[in-house]
């Protein structure tokens, strides 16, 4: 109540000219911010030399890795890495990147010290975005270094906690399956069953062993794939290089005893569950959505998977919900062979023969699981909590929960009053969206470890920069990516939202994923499976693709970087009305078509069109009020030089910009003071201001999100001039933006525009083209 009178009181001490400033952009002028007179912190970062190299690094070092298999892992026995100093650095202040920047959207101002509408340094180039990525790498260095604390326990690192104390009731190979007695019976009967071998899927995924011809076959060999039609996700495409699986087909029911789910998910997953379940589901399935179910039933057979059509506001949680089931059960049954073969190595005689028992990896870790933002991570744990708890007489024993919480929960209060945005955004920036972060679970039979160190995890769940920070790049000292060699489900979730971070950073991981371990970190080779040993973990690897759109860098991924010998299923639905159907102002679309020779020249020849050709229409006073969407950051700078050299009288903004120049740029855009406002895709996704004065539009690239489009066309309808007849719109293509145009215009006009190497022109009315 105190907090909510003194904003009243601030608001009657505003005078009117500050009122009305409000209104028109919902925030206070910062010329009346209040600055501090203590000068800022500030620090220089040094960066690596070699840090520039990180993106085209792994192909050496792969083929470095492959050259000795078996010999190098037992040459590893006789080097330890050398112990390096811990160095204490002071925390940098230095204002982070626009993802960070949306929790401070209508807090305090920024310093108003600039008068050139928030511009960067004039020799600000591409780079900027690698080095802010790099001192953002510094930054998380400085709070945590995990690669140590992880392979030593005993590695005391400042700045980051680690669950050093529960390390031997969470050990797998001191513990025994003599209590969960059930579990173990189960367990010796699957062993002792041939047609339990053959039916469970866990079983019969690990414990296939290839040859070495398959594996040739599937390095060399192209794929060969096939369609088939789901009744929930559509159209899907079965690829595989190996010979050609049986024809999967959607289960319409499904028995749980035909999942082979570990004992305590039989039970809670149904009741964790039932929030996504209509009352017309219940009777025909009690356990999953349709959604869900089909999801399962590819997730099951452990083929790869790519879902490309995962939206926060409808379906997010229910495959959150799903693809944790199967990440716990596959951990549950892993661990609960361990146990079971230790009790069976404990009663055995002396001398006996242990090779039945290969039942480990390289390194603990079985499942990555990378999100986006901490509230991702919060919800995981509480769903794992939840499938793990069999009743609430039974609460299962979670350690350090009350500082996990601390950590990654979210005070409802610290939310902006008065914030208003669309709903995807509410969504998709729910809770804590700090993205630097890494945490390790450990499961064992009826207990949680929170923060447990990553040699000493099953569960690693993390954000794309803080996994990068661990791996660190060539020529660091502190960098560690061994707790990687063994991941045998990857879980990308939200991938869409890692092309407006950074998409480095998730190529940067799957080039250090699977490969030799580079020291023994105490491993029992006797227990380790023959397909580690050869270096074949990547096509057992199970990887889970989950996005809100196609795009062809997350297509490439999923096609260059998964090697699973299952094969691979991606829903590959076309769209068949485009998001211009959404525009409802009164607006002409012109699609102006260039042609390039190939991916990588449509970036040149882009820029070569768009001053030649469209830019000159646009240099009249009375094409004023232009805004110009650039999807990406080095295609911005390019332009904003370019206006520079040219002396063109125009502004922008960028997700660097600060609010201060933010401000500036709006009030000179909407007054008519600049003619051009260029406007980066990031800064839209994290802020999603609404930009008065909009008269004209050049979209420099289709956007990535199609409901983008819309957004922006739809922006001209807060301009209050009433001048609809000289509204323009004017889009950029080529023929390599085929996905991006069907989601805007839909499939059947972008066959037509596709064959047509003429220009096209749209008229929408409302909501009806």
């Amino acid at each position: 109540m105190g907090k909510r009178r003194g904003e009243r009181e601030l608001l009657r001490s505003l005078s009117k000219r500050q009122k009305k400033h409000l209104r028109e952009f919902g925030e206070e002028h910062p010329f009346y911010d209040k600055v501090s007179g203590r000068p800022e912190a500030t620090q220089t970062c040094e960066l690596s030399e070699n840090s520039d190299k990180s993106s085209a690094e792994s192909d050496s070092e792969a083929e470095v890795e492959q050259v000795s298999v078996y010999h190098k892992l037992l040459a590893t026995l006789k080097t330890s890495p050398e112990s390096e100093s811990e160095e204490e650095e002071d925390e940098s202040e230095s204002e982070e990147t626009g993802e960070s920047e949306t929790e401070t959207d209508s807090e305090g101002s920024q310093e108003t010290g600039e008068v050139d509408g928030g511009e960067e340094d004039k020799n600000d180039v591409p780079e900027k975005e690698e080095a802010t990525d790099t001192a953002e790498q510094t930054r998380g260095q400085e709070q945590a270094d995990d690669a140590g604390a992880s392979c030593d326990p005993s590695h005391g690192v400042i700045g980051e906690f680690t669950d050093v104390k529960h390390e031997s009731e969470f050990s797998l190979e001191t513990n025994f399956m003599e209590e969960e007695s059930g579990d173990c019976n189960a367990d010796r009967r699957d062993s002792n069953s041939s047609q339990a071998f053959s039916e469970d899927p866990f079983k019969q995924h690990m414990d296939k062993e290839l040859e070495e011809k398959e594996v040739e076959k599937m390095s060399t060999l192209p794929k060969t794939s096939s369609q088939s039609q789901w009744p929930r996700l559509g159209q899907l495409t079965f690829s595989s290089t190996l010979e050609k699986h049986k024809t999967l087909k959607a289960d319409k029911e499904v028995d749980m005893k035909q999942l082979y789910l570990h004992k305590p998910l039989e039970s809670t997953w149904p009741k964790v569950n039932k929030q996504f379940l209509s009352s017309v589901n219940k009777a025909s399935d009690p356990s999953f959505s349709p959604l869900q179910r089909e999801l399962f039933c590819i997730m099951n057979t452990y083929r790869d998977l790519f879902y490309p059509e995962r939206n926060a506001l409808t379906n997010g949680e229910e495959i959150r919900h799903v693809y944790c089931l199967h990440a716990l059960n596959h951990v549950l049954k892993a661990n609960a062979q361990v146990l079971s073969h230790n009790a069976k190595r404990r009663d055995q005689k002396p001398g006996a023969d242990n090779d039945d028992y290969r039942d480990q990896g390289l390194t603990r870790p079985k499942v990555l699981m990378i999100v986006p933002f901490r509230e991702c991570a919060l919800r995981i744990v509480h769903i794992f909590i939840s499938l793990l708890e069999v009743n609430d007489k039974k609460k299962i024993d979670v350690s350090n929960k009350k500082r996990f919480k601390g950590e990654f929960g979210f005070d409802p209060e610290e939310k902006p009053p008065n914030l208003k945005r669309p709903e995807d955004y509410e969504a998709v920036f729910a809770g804590n969206i700090d993205d630097h972060f890494r945490i390790g679970v450990a499961i064992l039979q009826k207990s949680m470890r929170l923060y447990a160190p990553f040699y000493s995890s099953d569960i690693i769940i993390a954000s794309p920069l803080g996994i990068r920070t661990v791996i660190g790049a060539e020529g660091e000292k502190k960098r560690d990516f061994d707790f990687l060699s063994s991941i045998e489900i990857l879980i990308i979730d939200q991938a869409d939202i890692y092309l407006m971070q950074n998409w480095e950073h998730v190529l940067h991981l799957m080039k250090h994923i699977n490969l030799l371990p580079l020291d023994s970190h105490g491993v029992d080779f006797s227990r380790v499976r023959m397909l580690n040993l050869n270096n074949w973990s990547k096509y057992y690897r199970q990887t889970l693709l989950f996005s809100a759109l196609q795009d062809p860098q997350i297509n490439s991924v999923f096609n260059k970087h998964c090697f699973n010998y299952v094969g691979q299923v991606a829903v590959r639905n076309v769209p068949l009305s485009g998001s211009i159907s959404h525009v409802v102002v009164q607006l002409p679309h012109v699609f102006r078509r260039l042609e390039a020779e190939n991916s990588t020249a449509v970036i040149d020849t882009r820029f070569r069109f768009f001053i030649d050709k469209v830019l000159p229409e646009y240099r009249d006073a009375i094409m004023s009020h232009t805004l110009i969407y650039v999807p990406s950051y080095f295609d911005y700078v390019r332009l904003r030089n370019y206006f520079k050299k040219e002396d063109l009288n125009f502004t922008h903004i960028c997700e660097y910009t600060k609010k201060a120049g933010v401000c500036r740029a709006r009030r000179f855009f909407l007054k008519g003071e600049k003619q051009f406002l260029l406007f980066t895709e990031r800064f839209h996704f994290y802020k999603r201001y609404t930009i008065k004065g909009i008269r004209n539009l050049i979209f420099y690239e289709l956007p990535t999100y199609s409901h983008f489009y819309s957004e922006i066309c739809n922006m001209m309808k807060a301009t209050d001039s009433g001048v609809d007849a000289t509204w323009t719109c004017t889009v950029l293509y080529s023929k390599y933006d085929a996905q991006k145009l069907a989601a805007v215009v839909g499939i059947d006009r972008t066959a037509q525009m596709l064959q047509s190497k003429k220009d096209v022109h749209l008229f929408v009315t409302g909501e009806n083209e």
